[in-house]
């Protein structure tokens, strides 16, 4: 018998087989395949494919004890269709590791709730569960907003015990993976275990534990990021898409896909409620709400009624005297108050490194990346400017083209690493910490700095956008925005928004154990518009204007955007084969095609960029005629095509 089956690789049709020995192969079976000179793990898919061409077949090899359920299959397939990639790179997500498949591993199902601390959900809290419990149990979204420190993960991880106490596996999406430490210890702390964490720091060894125990429904809640969503679930009950505003759940590398959309979209298949939370909603959700695809429930008051923190603006125009110093001293002097009296301050700059870029004071050589067309930044733990782009590192001991010696660079713009060296000389006797991506390579690290944090043994912290995102401190009662000015925002419609939501977390880091805080905002345009909106705290009545403004502009949530970035080693090449493939996406009707244009970063990893951008109607699919356009593109192999449905990133 003939039987289709999906090869994780970079196909959009399974191949067909014959099944030899094995008589009951239904879609989702496992099995081993030849493949070429190879044998290949694959999966009996639920369509065959249609061909004029005669091939002898080979028979299936091997079939495995595991499978994938039907839900997952129809997921793979809508992910496909979406988002433009093909089945086969979908599968691949799905399926891991070729050793998920060799002798099962031991596992201990430790998933028995014993709860070791009362935590005792406030009259707010109890509603919203109402509410979320009222929706039902088949498939719906709720959008679970509340300010921050207001309890929202106490909210769903009751509706979580729920879930389990039925038998019912859960899914928590995170949007950073920094932030597993610490929600692990709070999951454990409610419930008396540890959730299963997946993430791509995991090592291989605890994937195949995790990967072959959710298949059997062994293991019933995961708390991961964006590649969680591919697990293979048996008895998937419950999603929950924490910060669900945040852009890192947009992948753009890859396989380009939005993590909080795509969970809709399983829950949707699985037929089982999703709740997304947040303080303020993408722009996107709060549409949703508003013309009732979604529900809603809302917590108004932080827990305990604790106070959001107070605001300060600090007019760098006024007082700030030498261009090499970041910090006011009125800044200086409200910090040095909490600090005085054992509080915890925080300074935020949104830049890695120590300066973003570097120019000599005599011949004006600029340090810029060989590969891509940006700025090398420059990081002084390293010793190199370095690319954040491809990574390239490159020593700042260069030739200088006016004199015999090296070059003498002028650093200009601060970056994390800077602030943190002008606060060790301000404040010599206080423990000071870097909280980045650059600092938090080892998770052993990063738990020891967390726990003295919250110990209150680090005076001073220096991050980036990452401390911003679930972190609970509870000494932090000051913050200090570095640098709150909004002008070149880049190539991002959202930039605003985005803004709004960032500074709204941020500020949540502060207070959320006292009764008064304080937020200080550095700028030099305190007139600024986004500033404003910053602090009016007023989300809604924002979320209500910039969906006007979106509305008027024909812009996402109101329209649909599919970015197609050609890539290639010739310049020239790269905007030929673009005008070529937007000849053909004109053939498509009520659909707007823009470009092509060079790339704003117009090189990357020595690829010269050039863009086009499809906007069409919100409520038409229409990747099923692009898939069927691109098909018949008859692409040079020396061009890369990426498309990405929903872009974020316009660069």
């Amino acid at each position: 018998m003939k039987v289709p089956v999906l090869i994780p690789r970079i196909f959009d049709y399974p191949h067909t087989y014959l099944s030899g020995k094995f008589d009951k192969l239904k879609p989702g079976s496992i099995v081993l395949v030849p493949f070429g000179r190879k044998k290949e793990i694959g999966v009996i898919w639920d369509k065959q494919e249609k061909t004029n061409k005669i091939f002898k077949l080979k028979n299936v090899l091997e079939k495995k004890s595991i499978s994938l359920n039907e839900n997952l299959i129809k997921f793979i397939n809508w992910f496909s269709l979406y988002n433009l990639v093909p089945k086969g790179m979908v599968l691949k997500m799905c399926l891991g590791d070729e050793s998920f498949f060799s002798k099962n591993s031991n596992f201990i199902d430790d998933t028995k709730i014993k709860k070791k601390n009362k935590f005792n959900l406030n009259p707010e809290q109890k509603r919203c569960l109402d509410d979320i419990n009222g929706f039902g149990n088949k498939f719906n979204v709720t959008l679970l907003q509340g300010v921050t420190g207001s309890g929202k993960t106490i909210v769903y991880f009751e509706k979580i015990k729920q879930n389990l106490m039925q038998g019912k596996q859960s899914l928590v999406l995170l949007p950073e993976i920094f932030l597993t430490n610490q929600f692990e210890q709070r999951f454990e702390d409610y419930f008396g275990f540890k959730p299963s964490i997946w993430h791509s720091k995991i090592t291989k060894k605890n994937k195949k534990i995790i990967w072959q125990n959710i298949v059997n429904n062994k293991i019933k809640l995961v708390v991961g990021a964006r590649s969680s969503l591919f697990l293979p679930f048996k008895k998937l009950g419950l999603i929950v898409v924490d910060e669900e505003h945040d852009s890192s759940y947009k992948q753009d590398e890859g396989l380009r896909y939005n993590a909080r959309d795509m969970a809709i979209s399983r829950a949707s298949i699985e037929d089982i409620p999703i709740i997304l939370a947040t303080s303020i909603p993408s722009l996107e959700t709060y549409n949703n709400v508003k013309n009732k695809k979604y529900n809603s429930t809302k917590l108004k008051k932080r827990y305990k009624n604790f106070l959001l923190p107070s605001a300060e603006i600090v007019n760098l125009n006024l007082n700030k005297k030498n261009k090499n110093i970041w910090l006011d001293i009125k800044t200086l002097n409200l910090a040095r108050k909490y600090l005085d009296s054992k509080q915890q301050v925080l300074f935020f700059l949104n830049r890695r490194g120590y300066a973003p870029f570097l120019i000599c004071k005599k011949c004006g050589l600029k340090l810029v990346c060989p590969n891509c067309s940006v700025f090398l930044t420059f990081h002084k733990q390293l010793n190199k400017a370095m690319c954040h782009h491809c990574g390239h590192k490159s020593s700042i001991k260069q030739k200088c083209q006016k004199t015999d010696f090296n070059c003498e660079f002028q650093m200009y713009g601060p970056g994390v690493e800077k602030i943190f060296a002008e606060l060790r000389q301000i404040f010599p006797d206080k423990v000071i910490k870097i909280l980045s991506s650059d600092f938090l390579n080892k998770k052993k690290e990063t738990i020891n700095l967390l726990k003295d944090i919250e110990n209150n043994k680090v005076n001073i912290l220096v991050g980036t956008q990452l401390i911003s995102k679930g972190f609970n401190f509870p000494n932090l009662n000051c913050i200090v925005v570095v640098d709150a000015d909004f002008s070149g925002m880049g190539f991002d419609l959202r930039s605003t928004e985005k803004n709004i939501q960032l500074y709204n977390q941020l500020s949540g880091r502060a207070g959320r154990f006292s009764k008064k805080s304080l937020i200080i905002y550095q700028t030099f345009n305190p007139s600024d518009k986004t500033l404003s909106d910053i602090l009016e705290n007023n989300p809604e009545k924002f979320l209500e204007e910039e969906s006007c403004l979106r509305k008027e502009k024909k812009l996402p949530p109101f329209s649909r955007l599919i970015a197609f970035i050609v890539e290639s080693n010739n310049e020239k090449e790269s905007f030929l084969e673009a005008q070529k493939i937007k000849k053909n996406l004109l053939l498509l009707k009520d659909i707007e095609v823009m470009g092509p244009v060079t790339s704003p970063i117009f090189k990357i990893k020595n690829k010269y960029r050039t863009r086009l951008l499809l906007r069409s109607q919100s409520n038409v699919l229409v990747q099923k005629k692009i898939s069927r356009i691109l098909k018949n593109l008859n692409i040079s192999k020396k061009i890369k095509l990426t498309v990405d449905v929903d872009p974020l990133n316009f660069s």
